[in-house]
């Protein structure tokens, strides 16, 4: 692939080269069909409260550590989780009307309030008092030797002051089961790969903290696994350009469809997905295939599609 000079105007946003992100490498891998709607199609997703949910307890934790390491007790991020709230309906008008039925409905204050408990849970698991992270809600991206552009957002990164590095992802839903402990890694070792890629090093700690339930899974990952890794991102992406220049793209029937925001237009299901508007050759008119959508930070694209907010 060869990088455009610019990014381009369509329908008003940004459009960049497209490249393979942890969540719609993960979309692919579960069902060909949804990458296609999500990635190419773009189509737009009603958020969950879990997900609104999710994102306002990100923004709240980035903010945390804007404050004085004295002040980062469970009281301020409790104090943040209403502003954050706030410029959430800001950006997204719509978002109160599509999660509840206006500011009076009696289950909106239960639901702020259970941002608290998440918030809680976190303190449980660490003390920001004594943590200076080197980097929240970066964007990381390299291209690898095959031409493949990765991209993707990291919750956090600690740096030791000799030079270890930690990555650190909050996860809103409770921790998988041991069978699915390598599903929730495929994010941290694609974050790895892109640091070890941009560093030269090997993060030393690869953390995920599931604030349902309090718990926290650490891995340790070494450099030939990030290699082997590699390979395997190599192996989705081709399997993903095939798809694309074919629009082959067949959905993979599961348990999960029932929770799919695409099951009405998914043949599985005897639905008729849209005309395939063709794969967004990173010649002319950029494309975002894969790209990460990220609605967190200072509250930015929250009207995007939310993934990876309840996992």
């Amino acid at each position: 692939m060869t990088e455009t000079a610019g990014p381009t105007e369509l329908d008003g946003r940004p459009r960049r080269r497209p490249a393979l992100s942890p969540s719609r490498a993960g979309d692919f891998k579960q069902c060909p069909l949804l990458y296609r709607f999500r990635a190419i199609d773009r189509l737009p997703e009603k958020p969950s409260r879990a997900q609104i949910r999710g994102t306002v307890v990100h923004a709240v934790l980035e903010r945390l550590y804007e404050l004085p390491a004295a002040q980062r007790v469970p009281a301020a991020a409790r104090s943040l989780v209403e502003p954050v709230w706030g410029e959430l309906l800001e950006q997204a008008p719509d978002l109160l009307a599509e999660l509840f039925s206006g500011p009076r409905d009696p289950e909106l204050a239960e639901w702020l309030a259970s941002a608290d408990g998440l918030l809680d849970a976190y303190f449980r698991l660490e003390d920001p008092r004594r943590l200076e992270p080197e980097a929240r809600e970066l964007l990381v991206e390299t291209e690898l030797e095959s031409g493949l552009l990765l991209r993707g957002y990291v919750d956090r990164i600690d740096v030791a002051p000799t030079g270890q590095i930690r990555v650190v992802d909050y996860k809103t839903g409770a921790a998988p089961r041991q069978v699915a402990e390598a599903r929730a890694l495929f994010q941290m070792k694609f974050y790895a790969l892109v640091l070890l890629h941009l560093r030269g090093v090997v993060p030393t700690q690869l953390r995920l903290m599931y604030l349902a339930d309090s718990e926290a899974l650490t891995y340790q990952p070494d450099e030939a696994e990030l290699r082997r890794f590699e390979r395997t991102l190599d192996a989705i992406w081709q399997a993903i350009l095939t798809a694309g220049r074919s629009g082959d793209f067949r959905p993979n029937p599961s348990r999960l469809c029932d929770w799919c925001s695409h099951r009405p237009l998914c043949p599985a299901w005897d639905g008729t997905p849209p005309e395939y508007p063709g794969w967004p050759e990173p010649e002319g008119a950029d494309g975002t295939a894969g790209a990460e959508h990220r609605p967190v930070g200072a509250c930015a694209g929250v009207a995007e599609t939310l993934v990876d907010r309840s996992d």
